[in-house]
């Protein structure tokens, strides 16, 4: 049977930002894209009352080592922290 944990927090992690701009096409730049999902997110989480933070709430360039110290810094590293990262992968591939 799965034990239910409480939820301490969720930590929003819009991918890329500043000088990474991730993938991009078609006028569609990743960061820009990662960054307004994450907000969209972060305001849902926050109006049912979940524990949220976000590691950007701008566009900034965050290295691996500032990124990983926000998201531990917002509520530590146990498992009942939730962590998501958006990204949005480009590619060539088709679809039958």
């Amino acid at each position: 049977m799965n034990e239910m944990r409480a939820l301490t927090g969720v930590v929003i992690d819009a991918g890329h930002g500043g000088a990474d701009p991730g993938a991009s096409g078609n006028g569609i730049i990743e960061k820009d894209l990662t960054l307004l999902i994450s907000k969209y997110m972060y305001d849902r989480l926050r109006e049912m009352g979940v524990p949220v933070k976000m590691t950007r709430s701008g566009d900034e360039t965050l290295d691996s080592t500032v990124r990983s110290k926000r998201i531990t810094d917002a509520y530590g590293t146990g498992k009942d922290v939730l962590v998501i990262s958006n990204h949005i992968n480009a590619g060539g591939a088709t679809f039958a």
